[in-house]
């Protein structure tokens, strides 16, 4: 899910309010400005700043599981649910939206765990194998093996000029990366538990990473599988929902189970003109042509607060870890426990969708961390206004 979809069904209301509808899964697109939503009647598409549906797209009968955009084009990727046999979860629909129409069909021997999407590249993820084709004349470029994968966890680098892949490996807490561009790959392990949730900045130099237990997120370098930092979402088991990195590389979200949002500050920045345009970012020759030592480095921003620590952490090295954990800056806790995937927004904001329907916009303090204030609460099935609807 690379931190952006969830699956379980919960029960909404349609636009004339005599009908239950089932959301099945909710999809960022790539840069957090727009997300999806898939329906049992089809699948809506929401700007997420200013709040409102774009448009709807319904069948007679049946929905989609899996509904992934590239960025704003008029490209999606479909896979069905199976209640129609048009639509089974084994085959994956490129629909073109300008057209109205469905530009390719392709069908798999096992259900599709997840697809996504670059510009020139899509993914569709099996439950033990990734394939990587290109868009324009549907070439298989490479087949990846994985361990057991039905969340269908993978996630992409959408900069322009970078292609990198991240998605478990062979073994339980192992993460095998791809770097395309550099005809490199690396396997390192990043957890002791099967790996829950991932997700690559834009540039794909930095991997986030939680696993089933849920405690510590970590944060990689992916050109030589170096920790660069480790933060700690709590001391219980916990399902993290989703992980987001802020454009800027400056902040982390999650969202797990427990019905909170965290966010934690980093201290890793990458170095390189391709990275960010942020002021904070170190600035130096590409990474691709450096050293990886040299081209991930760490730091405190002058500008923002830290996360807190235990009073203890001077112990570190005589005390467990867990008391110099670096705990989470700022939080956000939602009235009700539901799953929900988190995202950054523009200006220090914080975008939640969640599988009960509701949207959350929320703000949060970069100096002094703490409690977010909420903006922004929407039920978004049941919106009617804003909306282009044509039937499929």
């Amino acid at each position: 899910m690379s931190g952006d979809q969830e699956e379980p069904s919960e029960v909404g209301v349609d636009r004339n309010g005599n009908k239950e509808l089932e959301l099945h899964s909710v999809f960022w697109n790539q840069d957090y400005s727009c997300f999806a939503a898939g329906t049992s009647c089809g699948f809506r598409i929401y700007n997420c700043d200013p709040f409102r549906e774009t448009f709807r797209r319904e069948l007679g009968i049946g929905g989609f599981k899996i509904v992934e955009m590239l960025f704003r084009c008029n490209i999606l990727a479909l896979v069905g649910t199976g209640t129609n046999s048009l639509y089974p979860p084994n085959k994956v629909l490129i629909w073109d939206d300008y057209k109205s129409e469905c530009i390719g069909e392709f069908s798999f021997r096992s259900e599709v765990r997840a697809v996504k999407l670059k510009r020139e590249h899509f993914i569709v993820v099996l439950e033990h194998k990734i394939y990587v084709y290109t868009l324009k004349d549907v070439k298989l470029l490479d087949q990846i093996e994985t361990v057991a994968n039905p969340k269908g966890l993978c996630c992409l680098s959408h900069h322009v000029n970078t292609f990198v892949l991240a998605c478990p490996g062979v073994q339980r807490g192992q993460v095998h990366i791809e770097h395309f561009g550099l005809n490199m790959k690396k396997l390192f392990n990043a957890h002791d538990s099967h790996i829950a949730c991932m997700t690559l900045t834009m540039d794909g130099l930095l991997l986030a990473t939680a696993s089933t237990k849920g405690t510590l997120i970590r944060i990689f370098n992916t050109l030589d599988g170096t920790l660069l930092q480790e933060v700690r979402r709590g001391v219980d088991r916990a399902e993290i929902f989703s992980l987001a990195l802020s454009p800027n590389v400056q902040w982390l979200a999650a969202a797990s189970d427990k019905g909170t949002v965290h966010v934690f500050s980093l201290r890793v920045r990458v170095a390189g003109p391709d990275s960010s345009s942020d002021t904070n970012v170190i600035q130096g020759p590409t990474p691709f042509q450096q050293n990886s030592s040299n081209s991930i480095d760490t730091l405190v921003p002058l500008n923002t607060g830290s996360n807190p620590s235990s009073s203890l952490s001077f112990m570190r090295g005589v005390l467990p870890r867990y008391f110099s954990s670096e705990w989470s800056f700022a939080q956000f806790h939602l009235p009700e426990v539901t799953q929900f995937i988190a995202a950054f927004g523009p200006q220090n904001t914080i975008i939640i969708v969640g599988m009960d329907g509701s949207f959350y916009k929320c703000s949060f303090d970069p100096v002094r961390g703490g409690q977010m204030l909420q903006q922004v609460c929407v039920q978004f099935l049941k919106m009617e206004i804003g909306a282009d609807r044509i039937d499929l």
